[in-house]
């Protein structure tokens, strides 16, 4: 029976990690470590400065406290599995929300794929992506359509192998709408967002100033050959992108040789 380690960045409790678990179930044998706390935007993070410690919940499911997404698949594969026998597959989500374009490095759910394929394992993460309305759809659509992407992702995966070399993960966005109206699937290259600045400031009752992070709206720089992951959501596809871990920009080697 194949082995599945799934983990998110929500925490324990998401209703996307238990989507997930339900989707995944008949592919293989699912344990289950999620952060004990939501580490949304935690990146590719490990817990070098305090102890971490398995909390079982449930038979092979476990909360990590306090660990990152990074954290749980490091220790798993050593702690929960036998060396000779590590998962057969990594998958992080559901995620409440989206993880494109420059996001990706931002987010604690491709993290746990990315330390997936640093460990050998094939590793994939799964996102959600909210409407314009916020995540309100996503409670009331569920998870149907990431579920079936899941699914069908997964089963390819055990069935016939991982499609990408070492060191690369599948990064797979969702659109808010019901299968019914999915045009299909879509392979993308990370896009370009644009960014803004939502830092709320706000007292509090003993007037001392604070922040809020806020969120930004989804906004990129248009792809006119509509192909790369926020034109697919956009356009009702189902956005799959391979991720590379090697950052090096090979294209600038021989200029910056020259500029030294």
């Amino acid at each position: 029976m194949k082995r599945i380690l799934i983990t998110n960045d929500d925490g324990f409790e998401s209703p996307g990690l238990h989507a997930l678990v339900e989707a995944l179930r008949p592919l293989g044998h699912i344990t289950v470590v999620a952060p004990t706390l939501e580490k949304s935007a935690c990146g590719h993070s490990l817990t070098l400065t305090r102890p971490l410690r398995f909390v079982e919940i449930d038979d092979d499911f476990f909360k990590l406290d306090d660990g990152t997404p990074t954290d749980c698949v490091y220790l798993s594969k050593y702690a929960l599995f036998d060396e000779r026998t590590p998962p057969d597959l990594v998958v992080s989500g559901i995620n409440k929300g989206a993880n494109m374009g420059e996001d990706i490095t931002y987010s604690g759910t491709a993290a746990a794929a990315m330390e997936a394929v640093l460990q050998g394992i094939p590793g994939v993460a799964i996102s959600q992506v909210c409407g314009h309305s916020g995540c309100r759809e996503v409670d009331e659509l569920g998870y149907e359509l990431a579920k079936e992407a899941a699914f069908r992702v997964c089963r390819k995966i055990l069935d016939g192998g991982f499609p990408l070399p070492k060191r690369r993960f599948l990064n797979i966005n969702v659109p808010p709408i019901a299968p019914s109206e999915c045009r299909g699937y879509r392979v993308t290259k990370a896009g370009y967002r644009l960014y803004g600045n939502d830092a709320q400031v706000h007292r509090n009752p003993r007037g001392e100033e604070y922040y809020w992070l806020g969120l930004h709206p989804l906004r990129w720089v248009k792809d006119e050959k509509m192909l790369c992951d926020f034109e697919a959501i956009a356009a009702g596809y189902v956005s799959v992108t391979p991720i590379q871990l090697d950052l090096t920009s090979y294209e600038d080697l021989d200029r910056l040789e020259k500029w030294l």
